[in-house]
């Protein structure tokens, strides 16, 4: 079995997502007692946002270094925003990075959708490191229209989400977000945000869910067993 590091904290609510998803998914393929070979380094996420994302490659960079350093054969950033460094941490540090965005991309691929709504923070949303790799791929990306309901995102996922809070009221506000992504045109919905599926899934919808955090968890355990 391959060697993964996964650079988690970001949030730690998402980061336990991973460890289960992952383990879970290696137990599924070979049985037994058989559990995925990881080495997790977990940021503070206070310290992640006191610099914004803007300014926290310095904290990605020495948290790959270290597990490079721990002899992993690849890396996984366990956050979608935090992929908008992904290119050059992988240049950087020399090792392969199972990134977040082609796997998804290649997932809604895999079902005829090519037009999808995506939610996630605000970065992920407004910034062109998401949407273009996911636009390079062919398909079209919707987010929501409004600047305030983008806002209102980023503070369920900072505030909320990140804290493992999960609110019915933000739930409802949600659901309606999406509705109205797949009136504007969208066929299936991305969560881009790893803390998303805390609050939504599959089966609050009648259209194509694609949850990041569970692609990009089977992307991680078919590389394992590769």
């Amino acid at each position: 079995m391959k060697k993964v590091g996964i650079v988690g904290g970001i949030s730690w609510t998402s980061t336990l997502d991973y460890y289960r998803l992952i383990n879970e998914g290696v137990n599924q393929k070979l049985g037994g007692l058989n559990s995925a070979e990881l080495v997790l380094y977990s940021l503070n996420f206070a310290e992640v946002q006191q610099r914004s994302w803007e300014g926290v490659y310095e904290l990605l960079l020495n948290a790959c270094q270290v597990l490079k350093n721990a002899k992993v054969d690849a890396l996984v950033l366990g956050a979608n925003t935090a992929h908008m460094y992904a290119d050059l941490l992988e240049q950087e540090v020399q090792l392969p990075l199972i990134n977040i965005i082609t796997e998804t991309a290649q997932d809604i691929l895999a079902t005829g959708v090519r037009k999808v709504g995506l939610l996630g923070t605000k970065f992920t949303m407004e910034m062109d490191f998401y949407r273009d790799k996911l636009e390079s791929y062919g398909l079209q990306v919707l987010i929501p229209d409004s600047a305030d309901t983008r806002a209102y995102i980023q503070h369920v996922v900072k505030e909320e989400l990140g804290r493992g809070d999960i609110r019915p009221e933000s739930k409802e506000k949600f659901i309606a977000i999406a509705q109205e992504l797949i009136l504007q045109g969208a066929e299936g919905l991305i969560l881009g945000c790893t803390e998303i599926p805390l609050l939504i899934s599959q089966s609050d919808f009648s259209f194509p869910v694609f949850d990041t955090t569970q692609i990009h968890a089977a992307a991680i355990v078919d590389y394992l067993l590769s």
